[in-house]
């Protein structure tokens, strides 16, 4: 044939393919994301219950005693949590241990209302405000220690 013989029709192009159902590599994409979303979830949820057992632990050793009691209970409670850190810091004492309490923030507990912590079991009479802030103040240290945060 020819040239000129030849009969020249137009290219069609098929038809473009649906979106739906998505090819097999975009069910294995949701899979995974479904998958890590499903996992972050299930951490989130552990890391919860975790802390808020260990805020009832908390609570539960303080409970409703006298203050010089509760104060005692605080301080048993964050050198049994300090040991998460450092496993020679049941053995501190004075200066040194506020100084670990204190951790990379503010001297809270060193030069603050936490000092109530070295002579505060030993006190008749606890000012009620300092015991209030004392006792909020060990609290987030104590989560912080349990947690691992120095």
């Amino acid at each position: 044939m020819q040239a000129q013989e030849l009969v020249l029709r137009d290219v069609h192009v098929p038809p473009a393919p649906s979106w739906w159902p998505p090819a097999p590599g975009w069910w294995l994409v949701a899979g995974a994301i479904a998958l890590v979303f499903a996992i972050l979830w299930w951490v989130g949820r552990q890391r919860r219950h975790r802390t808020l057992a260990w805020q009832k632990l908390f609570d539960d050793a303080c409970g409703d005693s006298a203050p010089a009691a509760q104060i005692a209970a605080m301080s048993e409670l964050l050198r049994r949590a300090a040991r998460r850190v450092d496993k020679q810091a049941d053995r501190l004492q004075n200066e040194d241990w506020l100084r670990l309490l204190d951790g990379k923030k503010q001297k809270a507990f060193s030069e603050g209302v936490g000092r109530l912590l070295l002579e505060g079991g030993y006190r008749r009479e606890v000012p009620a405000g300092e015991f209030a802030a004392v006792k909020t103040l060990a609290r987030a240290r104590f989560l912080e220690l349990m947690a691992g945060r120095r």
